[in-house]
Parts: structure tokens; C-alpha cells; sequence
């Protein structure tokens, strides 16, 4: 991947260490490569199912805020030798909605204007709201997939009532005539297609079969993980909803 092609940098590079434990959700205490042991912020509240086993490779930011208490921020997840998964839930989002801005997305490239948290519904932002003259506004929600078992990547990694909602909010936006867009970030480099986790939360693939009737558009992206930064791949196949 070409410096060009990144539309998320990591600068400074990051640095590596090895995962003793995540705790309390927000926390992990890693190994550096030259063996010190160090705290570091875990900013994802999903169970992070598959990718915080002890053992598991971590790249990790650093941040020169002094008043940051735990300055490093783990980014990346190497489950194993040459895969990565993004554990960061922020940067799928400014990925996509800076892809979304230089038109990347072919579906959605005729937008002229794209606007981050914009509120919807009661309670609900869209991670992206695209406008163009003449046209209806399209409400973007973002969902991050890292759950890959047996090659299949799901969503999501725990019963989520947040998602439940979303998808509610999305569907009442295509019943009204607008353009309603669900879009999963594939953010773990062995998922090939996206299914709903109904093994772990069987109302969200209930609510998703109900979304899709009301006329909610569903689509799934792949990004392009590395140890320099994040572009954007391919269009993986939705399966199963």
C-alpha cells in the first residue's frame, strides 16, 4: 500500500508489544519488545472476541499529550503472523467517511456533501449524513466487524440493544423516503464476507431482516490494514440476513 493510497496515517509509526491482559475494558497491559510492561488505553467496548487472547500481538500509538494518563493507544490486533484487525472503533469511521468525501464508493459516490454525527432520531446520530442537490439526504450508520470464526466474519461480537435501536432509526428513515445505509467496516484482513451474529444476538438478525424489508440498503467494505496506515479495499458480500 502506497502512502498515497492511506487515507488514515499513523504518525508517529507505531510500535509493537505483545497482550498480557485487557481489563475493565478500557485498559490492556502489554509486553514491549524490549520487555517492559506497560498500560495502555483499549478504546473499544466490544468484547474484542478472537483478538484479546494473551499472547496476541498489539500495535500501539503514541500520543505526545502530557496530560494524557495513559498516553499509548492500541490500534491494531495481530491474532496471528500477517493478519490485522482494527480494534480502534474511531478509525473505521474517519476512514469511511473521508472514502465517502473523495467519492470511493461507488454506490454512494454522487453525494456532494458528507456530514459527520449528524442526529437523525431520538437518541441516534448517523455516523455520515450525504446530501446532493435534488436528491434525499442518505443516514449512513458505520458498524466495525471483527469477528471472524470458522472464515466468516460477524457482527456484532455481543448482544448489542444499541444496534438493535440503530437499525430501527434506519428503518424508519426508509420508510420516510430517505435513503437508509448500513455500512460494516471490515476491519479484520481474514474476513471475506459478513453475516449478523445470530448465534450471539438473534434479535439484531431479526431486526436486520425487518430493516432490509423496510427498504434499508446494506453493504459491506473492506479496509486496507497496515502497520503504516488504513485505505480502503474492496466491496466484501453481506451473507445471511
Amino acid at each position: 500500500m502506497t502512502t498515497q493510497s492511506l487515507l488514515w496515517a499513523y504518525t508517529p509509526p507505531l510500535e509493537r508489544g505483545q497482550l498480557i491482559r485487557r481489563y475493565k475494558r478500557f485498559l490492556a497491559d502489554i509486553e514491549t519488545e524490549n520487555g517492559e510492561t506497560l498500560t495502555i488505553h483499549c478504546p473499544n467496548t466490544g468484547s474484542m472476541r478472537g483478538l484479546a487472547e494473551p499472547g496476541t500481538g498489539v500495535w500501539y500509538s503514541v500520543s505526545e499529550n502530557a496530560k494524557r494518563k495513559y498516553p499509548n493507544t492500541w490500534e491494531l490486533a495481530e491474532p496471528r503472523p500477517g493478519v490485522l484487525a482494527c480494534v480502534h472503533t474511531g478509525r473505521p469511521n474517519q476512514v469511511l467517511c473521508e472514502a465517502l468525501r473523495l467519492g470511493l464508493i461507488p454506490p454512494l459516490r454522487h453525494y456532494t456533501q458528507v456530514r459527520p454525527e449528524v442526529t437523525y432520531a431520538p437518541g441516534c446520530r448517523a455516523d455520515a449524513m450525504l446530501s446532493a442537490e435534488g436528491q434525499p439526504d442518505a443516514v449512513v450508520e458505520i458498524k466495525n466487524v471483527t469477528l471472524l470464526e470458522k472464515g466468516q466474519g460477524y457482527f456484532p461480537d455481543a448482544v448489542s440493544v444499541r444496534a438493535h435501536k440503530h437499525l430501527a432509526a434506519l428503518a424508519d428513515v426508509a420508510r420516510s423516503g430517505r435513503r437508509a445505509v448500513l455500512l460494516y467496516a471490515v476491519s479484520h484482513s481474514a474476513i471475506h464476507s459478513v453475516a449478523p451474529a445470530v448465534h450471539i444476538d438473534p434479535e439484531y438478525g431479526r431486526a436486520l431482516q425487518s430493516a432490509r424489508a423496510a427498504g434499508v440498503e446494506v453493504m459491506a467494505w473492506r479496509l486496507a490494514l497496515s502497520v503504516a496506515g488504513i485505505g480502503l479495499g474492496d466491496q466484501v458480500p453481506v451473507v445471511g440476513s
